[in-house]
């Protein structure tokens, strides 16, 4: 087993307190050295991780993480808290099935305050447990860590506008690993910051104005020696967005400079007021590759750790092909934009970003603004085509029903990552978009199954819809079936004269269900399957087109949950006997997606053996 020097004498943050500056800079090399040869095997988020170990080990020596509260935002740059509290032994199974959670879980260790997966919520949360330390008279640090990124999401301004005139000590600490919000002015800026919260100044502070108080005349000396004072402090450190939110803002500050990081940690923590730190860190740090390409390092599946080269070759994906066919429509028409938020390269909009630079739209981790802005688009004649992903697509229902919706207006949504997801787990799966999106009047929802059926629906929902349609597609690529039946709602993709069961699904699914159909031949169950291609309003009218073909025991299979699902629909609108397989009502565990589905009975062994253990109670039901 591989040695990693000092830290493999860590066996929780105690055992940091007693660590010299010096010793600790070693342990930190040997974190990132750990961190990449890890997550080399496992996969999973990098960049971020190395970029934040001097900040992550700070924060555990200068906070006592089992009582005190501290929430990464998001969750996947938590790789070295982790590490520190306990299960650096089980980091080979990160992100495996039954393994640890790529993100923070509570689950996992009292250490993990609450569930991190998606962005901007972390002051949020951290301000809601201040509150409740105060009200139950209780002694802790509540500290919130976010990524300049979170900063692009409105609802981190929402929790600051409302953190900093609460009056609950709460401490914001803004890991700045890329956008500038503050000039870095060096040693001046880091002196005035130590000066401002100094015992001593504020001590000071309090005595002139008290003094002052006292002579006539005193109060306005006392305004216009803070007006000069605010003045000054706007043109040497311009950071009066967070002073007039109510905070005291200290930073900025080297974030690889540990020594600096701690002291200032120690001067929030005496300060009974709203604090932001500033830190100034870089992403990917001390592994080459990944600082050299952050991005392509941010999230990533196998690499070798010495060269950086991933094990394979990335095999072309729906994202890729919905970028590539998006480009292919956009250059016939001038009215097509793409926005997407913070998720240019995920969701395959590199190529378009960078042959339409003026109708590309990254917006940031802001859902809510892009959906509300392409209505803006749309009832101005333009086609606008928002391209999230499923499970973050959930924070801009609102905007979707209240300026999308109601005006019936022409925006494509372009739903990657349906489905399940697998590694990222339960933060990430998609499988509530098809409840959510069936619940809105007018919503159109196409569901391909390969590549071909993706780019004719594309052209289907840009050029002959005209309100809200979307096109939901999994991660990952195509798989055996490659008919392009995308022209009927509903199609018949295996036909059994006198079949036992109807297996009934959609999108990526179709591949698991026509091989389930084949294991079923094999022990003489006669399967048809019939897939649906769009689940709204053309549903029922297609449905009832076919009923004559669907008549005995009908089992819908997909990957979603079961309320609002397919399977609950045609339930409701057949006489027969229907059974459902989908992912219940419950969240998932993570784990690779063939895992996932197997844990949920959506594999095609599993699906045949529901076939062959409940067709006699089929049967019997029939007398």
């Amino acid at each position: 087993m591989k040695r990693y020097g000092i830290l493999d004498n860590i066996t929780s943050p105690a055992d940091l307190r007693g660590l010299s500056y010096d010793t600790l800079n070693v342990l930190c090399a040997s974190l990132r050295e750990f961190i990449v040869d890890s997550v080399s095997r496992t996969g999973g988020h990098l960049a971020s991780n190395l970029g934040i170990v001097e900040l992550a080990v700070a924060l555990e020596r200068e906070f006592d993480s089992s009582r005190d509260r501290i929430i990464y935002d998001v969750g996947h740059q938590s790789y070295v808290h982790k590490i520190l509290t306990g299960r650096r032994d089980r980091f080979d199974t990160l992100r495996q099935y039954g393994g640890l959670s790529g993100f923070m879980k509570p689950e996992e260790s009292p250490t993990d305050p609450c569930v991190t997966g998606h962005a901007s919520n972390s002051v949020s949360v951290a301000l809601g447990m201040a509150h409740a330390r105060t009200l139950k008279n209780q002694k802790y640090h509540v500290v919130a860590v976010l990524g300049d990124g979170a900063l692009t999401g409105g609802m981190v301004y929402e929790a600051l506008n409302n953190a900093g005139t609460s009056g609950e000590p709460l401490l914001v600490v803004l890991n700045d690993n890329n956008m500038s919000i503050a000039q870095n002015v060096g040693g001046l800026s880091r002196h005035l910051a130590r000066l401002r919260v100094s015992p001593r100044y504020l001590h000071a502070k309090k005595r002139v104005k008290e003094r002052l108080a006292r002579i006539p005349g005193g109060a306005a000396v006392s305004r216009s020696i803070s007006r000069a004072k605010a003045r000054l402090k706007r043109f040497v450190l311009p950071t009066s967005v967070f002073e007039q939110m109510g905070f005291i803002y200290l930073g900025p500050v080297d974030g690889h400079d540990l020594k600096s990081v701690c002291e200032l940690l120690a001067q929030a923590k005496k300060i009974k007021k709203p604090v932001l730190l500033h830190v100034m860190t870089q992403k990917g740090r001390g592994y080459a590759p990944s600082e050299q390409e952050p991005e392509k390092y941010h999230g990533v599946s196998q690499f070798d750790p010495v060269s950086g080269a991933f094990a394979a070759d990335k095999k072309e994906d729906f994202s890729a092909c919905f970028g590539r066919e998006l480009c292919a429509l956009a250059e016939k028409d001038a009215r097509i934009c793409a926005i997407t938020a913070a998720m240019p390269s995920g969701t395959g909009l590199t190529r378009f970003a960078s042959r339409f630079p003026s109708r590309f739209f990254d917006v940031g981790i802001a859902e809510e603004h892009a959906v509300a802005m392409a209505a803006g688009m749309a009832a101005q004649g333009m086609v606008p085509v928002v391209a999230i992903y499923s499970t973050f697509l959930q924070r801009a229902y609102d905007q979707l029903v209240h300026d999308v919706a109601i005006e019936g207006l022409h925006v494509v949504f372009c739903v990657d990552r349906a489905g399940i997801v697998g590694a990222d787990g339960a933060t990430h799966n998609g499988v509530l978009d098809i409840a959510f999106l069936r619940s809105v009047p007018g919503m159109k929802i196409y569901c391909p199954s390969n590549f071909s059926e993706l780019r004719s629906m594309m052209t289907q929902a840009v050029y002959h819809e005209n309100g809200p349609v979307a096109i939901r597609y999994p991660r990952g690529g195509e798989g055996a079936f490659d008919a392009d039946t995308s022209g009927q709602t509903i199609a018949c993709v295996r036909p059994a004269v006198g079949h036992d069961v109807t297996l009934l699904t959609h999108g990526a699914m179709a591949d698991r269900v026509l091989a389930a159909a084949e294991l079923l031949e094999k022990k003489q169950i006669r399967a048809q399957v019939y897939k649906v291609n769009e689940l709204g309003t053309e549903l029922e009218t297609a449905f009832e087109r076919i009923q004559d073909m669907l008549n005995g025991w009908c089992l819908v299979v997909e990957d979603n949950i079961e309320s609002g699902s397919l399977g609950e629909w045609v339930s409701a609108h057949r006489a027969g006997r229907t059974d459902m397989l989908n992912t219940g009502d419950r969240f998932l565990p993570h784990g690779s997606v063939d895992e996932v589905c197997r844990f949920c009975g959506l594999d095609a062994e599993s699906i045949a053996d529901y076939v062959i253990k409940n067709r006699k109670r089929k049967e019997d039901s029939l007398g």
